[in-house]
């Protein structure tokens, strides 16, 4: 695509569209919009000359990433690596401590490195109430749009909805005493989130829902699932069928279900949440809510090099998720 074809699909003239495409003042909001609605409909890229000099002009697109072992970020990161050096464009990943403030880590990053912009994979939104910067940023699997920020864009998969039918899945397979692992409930995380899914669930399906009893907080890796799961059966011995955050929590969790003399579907079920490789590769495979990285990474890395490039008002995408069913789900015939 080149300027003469935006020109002819927003029927705008091709000087009304460079001005726009250099965020010159005089144009009228409506070609604006209009115009900026073209591009973005049709992922219009930069030519090869434009890319060559702004990277003179400034450094990398950085890539900071909540968590040292989260699986699912890693196969995102592998992804918009790619794509973005496709695209002409260099990259740095940092990791940070899954509890640690990246806002403050980024403040420092833009003091240090001048970055043309940041990508963000998980984030607490808590710690965004301030505007902390004016290059374009991206949020990555956690929504953004209530904050208003026009540099932070975001791209997610519905959390809530995907919460919601795991619980939904469970009751169908004959199961009403299901326990929660993973996360925590400050409103601002993604586990948030999720929690709030699960609970819509229980109560399309008309599940009660005890939170002291059926949920247990922990943080995203396989130990503290481990942990977690050994805290939670050992409080209620009732539960029949778990909902994991995340599938590393879930694999904790199957270790513990096992060290505790039980087996896993025939006495309790699990189902997780991610999609990762691992989880195909377990004994039982592992159910799950299967995230879309190949969309979430490419819509991700399209945002942000439009919003490099282009005079962008912040936009916020969803993406599709699947429950893969596996063999970690066993249907009850109501005699447990």
């Amino acid at each position: 695509m080149t300027i003469k074809d935006i020109a002819r699909l927003s029927g705008y003239g091709i000087g009304t569209v460079s001005r726009v495409l250099n965020n010159h003042p005089d144009v009228s909001e409506k070609a604006r919009k209009k115009i900026l609605s073209v591009i973005e409909e049709n992922n219009f890229q930069p030519n090869s000359n434009a890319r060559h000099l702004k990277m003179q002009s400034s450094s990398s697109v950085i890539l900071i990433v909540k968590g040292t072992s989260n699986l699912l970020f890693a196969d995102i990161v592998e992804q918009m690596q790619s794509l973005f050096l496709k695209n002409g464009e260099n990259v740095s990943t940092y990791y940070i401590d899954e509890d640690a403030n990246e806002v403050n880590y980024a403040i420092q990053l833009c003091r240090d490195r001048n970055p043309k912009g940041i990508v963000f994979l998980g984030g607490n939104l808590e710690y965004f109430k301030e505007d902390f910067a004016h290059i374009p940023c991206l949020l990555l699997t956690n929504n953004s749009s209530d904050l208003d920020f026009d540099n932070l864009s975001s791209v997610t998969t519905c959390d809530e909805q995907a919460a919601q039918s795991v619980i939904e899945y469970l009751a169908k397979k004959g199961h009403t005493s299901i326990g929660v692992v993973g996360g925590n409930l400050t409103e601002t995380e993604i586990s948030f989130r999720r929690f709030t899914g699960a609970k819509w669930g229980f109560k399309n399906s008309k599940l009660s829902f005890n939170q002291r009893l059926q949920y247990e907080p922990c943080r995203f890796s396989m130990e503290e699932g481990y942990q977690a799961a050994m805290r939670l059966l050992n409080r209620n011995t009732a539960i029949t069928a778990i909902f994991a955050m995340s599938d590393l929590i879930a694999l904790g969790t199957m270790r513990a279900i096992y060290d505790m003399g039980k087996r896993v579907p025939e006495d309790i079920s699990i189902v997780g949440y991610d999609g990762i490789a691992l989880s195909r590769y377990c004994v039982p495979r592992l159910t799950t809510v299967q995230q879309d990285t190949t969309q979430l990474a490419k819509k991700g890395v399209d945002l942000m090099l439009q919003r490099i490039n282009y005079p962008y008002h912040a936009t916020h995408k969803t993406t599709p998720f699947h429950l893969i069913e596996g063999e970690s789900v066993m249907e009850l015939n109501g005699d447990k």
